[in-house]
């Protein structure tokens, strides 16, 4: 069974220059604060004013009263601009009162909305880290597939001699040669026993050793066709100076036909942990929450397979418990820690194996 390669990843979009952006939500809110300190500005000091006026409205009554049957008009005069100076006074307390209301309720809404904003982007980069590993590992399930059909591999599974090994060796060594993001690629026999690899002069003395009971070898064993692959959890392969590893497996079949007898298993040994901390790191964070905020990429059980600060891999266990949620937001109400999780959604025919990318980010 010949697969095609794997298809490249399509770069990003560019983006179109000499277009203003749109205003975020934060500035939005920082706007309405302003405005909202204005409007108390401006009608404090229009209070100020008709205070004054009031004042000057008071002396001018007072100088009326003195002057007698001569000052009465001039009185009519100070006690209208006084009266005008209250009901100036009194449109402008509720212009503030009214105003700041309404901003502050205005205030309310939009940092809501850009707390929710900021969920959503976080369950997005969620989304994407683990979808970024999907493609990846997708690729490798093209692989192993793909090179068990390779003609040295299945004669040397058929057939076994010094020179059929030998010759696989060196196969496999050129495919490694183009594909840097192996450790290292395995040809067993049905009982488990590795009969070629392909960097021996790394890796030596792992011809005729037996990973019969690795579960990715138990796996591969029971795959029906050429078709199938099988694959392990991330672990640290002690046979490959304990490096962290993904394991693919393929059955290699007489012949290479999909579904022609079983004459052995080919491995390969994906190199986990430069590419996982790739994408973890590789994340776009903001500058400002950088400090605060942890990507990760755990299993179905939690386990963390990566994290941007490199801590707990393959130790440590995710307290946010999604549940049977796609994806979402949980908080941990005791630290105020918010985490975004949005499960595989797989990738083409590579349906996932229950992985989540996760956003952890503490207040600021």
């Amino acid at each position: 069974m010949a697969l095609p390669a794997p298809r490249p990843m399509s770069a990003p979009r560019p983006v179109a220059s000499g277009v203003e952006a749109p205003p975020t939500l934060e500035a939005i809110v920082r706007l309405a604060a302003e405005v909202r300190q204005l409007s108390q500005d401006k009608t404090g000091r229009i209070r100020q004013i008709t205070g004054q006026a009031r004042i000057l409205a008071l002396n001018a009554l007072i100088e009326a009263a003195r002057a007698g049957e001569h000052g009465r008009g001039f009185s009519v005069v100070a006690q209208e601009v006084r009266a005008i100076g209250a009901e100036v006074e009194g449109l402008a307390r509720e212009l503030e009162t009214h105003l700041d209301g309404r901003i502050a309720a205005l205030q309310q809404s939009v940092g809501a909305m850009a707390g929710r904003a900021q969920e959503e982007r976080l369950v997005d980069l969620a989304l994407n880290a683990v979808e970024l590993i999907d493609r990846n590992l997708y690729e490798r399930t093209c692989d192993v597939r793909w090179w068990a059909t390779d003609s040295a591999i299945v004669d040397c599974a058929a057939n076994l001699t010094p020179d059929a090994a030998s010759y696989a060796s060196g196969r496999l060594g050129v495919i490694l040669s183009a594909y840097t993001v192996y450790l290292d690629l395995w040809l067993c026999d049905p009982a488990g026993r590795i009969l070629a690899t392909g960097r021996p002069d790394r890796y030596p003395g792992l011809a005729g050793r037996s990973v019969a009971g690795e579960p990715w070898f138990r796996d591969a064993l029971a795959l029906r066709s050429g078709d199938d692959y099988g694959c392990a959890d991330i672990r640290q392969e002690p046979l490959l100076g304990n490096a962290q590893v993904a394991t693919y497996a393929a059955g290699v079949r007489a012949d290479g036909q999909v579904r022609g007898p079983l004459a052995g298993v080919l491995a390969i040994h994906f190199d986990w942990e430069p590419q996982a901390r790739a994408i973890v790191e590789g994340v776009r964070v903001a500058p400002a929450d950088r400090d605060r905020t942890r990507v990760l990429l755990v299993d179905a059980r939690r386990r963390v397979l990566a994290a941007s600060d490199g801590r707990g891999i393959l130790g440590e266990t995710v307290t946010a418990d999604p549940g049977v949620a796609t994806s979402g937001i949980v908080r941990d109400s005791a630290s105020g820690r918010l985490t975004a999780f949005h499960r595989t959604p797989g990738y083409e025919t590579y349906r996932g194996l229950g992985w989540y990318g996760m956003i952890e980010q503490t207040p600021a």
